[in-house]
């Protein structure tokens, strides 16, 4: 399917007798804001894992930039950055070493990796504590460093993992206006998922929504709210997926340390 940055199909990932995707099928276009929504445990971590190459499906197939994460991962990953719900810096590294280690991994020649470290440390107000080790760093101030490291490559796709979990609301808002405009200047294709439902109703395009490992609604946040008879995507979401509490899947602790074994063995580009 032409100008299709994601394409999945039929994707399915069982752990034994378990089925935490069943035959998700979706396609995210070129330049387009995407929201990936579901409870704790609805398949929204697992579904990720496999686009960004750190799971292998049972079945199905994807697509990311016409490449193919599980025969080709090598050049799946050049065209994706990526953004953890958890820190995945390197504390014992300074602001500035994190992301040259990063820029250097990816291949970004010299001299338009320190152009480009200089000026995402500006945007995210991290230049002046370029120096400093991120262990001196705040929650939200590793955050914040986390999303220049993904978007050092320019990347064509990012996926963001609640990109704005832990951020006041300014930095929040200066991060989607930042996004927004990295967008339309350059096409970049956004992925994210998000617990601020007015986030995602406000920044998607479109939303895909996820629970017991299957999509089950998708469409725009008018569409959502329309579909539901609902005023708020929040109050569609709950409609969608009910109130239980769900227990989480496995952290993004963890996924950065999968990906670390994944890209750490010989495997980077």
């Amino acid at each position: 399917m032409p100008n299709m940055m994601i394409e999945v199909k039929n994707l399915t990932k069982k752990f034994g007798d378990f089925t935490a995707v069943n035959d998700v099928s979706f396609s995210v276009g070129k330049g387009e804001i995407f929201a990936f929504l579901g409870p704790n445990g609805a398949g929204k971590s697992t579904t990720i894992k496999m686009l960004t190459t750190l799971l292998h499906p049972t079945s199905g197939t994807l697509s990311i930039d016409g490449h193919n994460p599980v025969n080709d991962a090598d050049a799946a990953r050049t065209s994706f950055g990526i953004v953890f719900q958890d820190p995945s810096v390197d504390e014992d590294l300074t602001a500035w070493e994190n992301m040259e280690f990063h820029g250097v991994l990816y291949g970004v020649p010299k001299a338009l990796r320190r152009t480009r470290i200089d000026e995402l440390l500006k945007f995210v107000d991290l230049y002046d504590r370029k120096g400093s080790y991120v262990k001196e760093f705040s929650g939200g101030m590793k955050r914040r460093l986390e999303i220049a490291r993904g978007l050092l490559h320019h990347p064509k796709i990012i996926f963001l993992d609640e990109p704005t979990l832990g951020l006041d609301p300014q930095t929040r808002n200066h991060l989607w206006s930042y996004l927004q405009d990295l967008n339309n200047k350059e096409g970049i294709t956004v992925f994210f998922t998000t617990h601020y439902m007015e986030e995602a109703d406000r920044i998607a395009q479109r939303i895909a929504i996820i629970d017991h490992g299957k999509i089950i609604a998708m469409g725009s946040g008018e569409e959502l709210k329309k579909q539901t008879g609902k005023e708020s995507l929040e109050d569609a979401f709950l409609e969608l997926t009910g109130h239980e509490i769900r227990e989480e899947e496995v952290g993004s602790v963890d996924q950065m340390r999968q990906m670390r074994r994944v890209w750490g063995g010989g495997s980077r580009r």
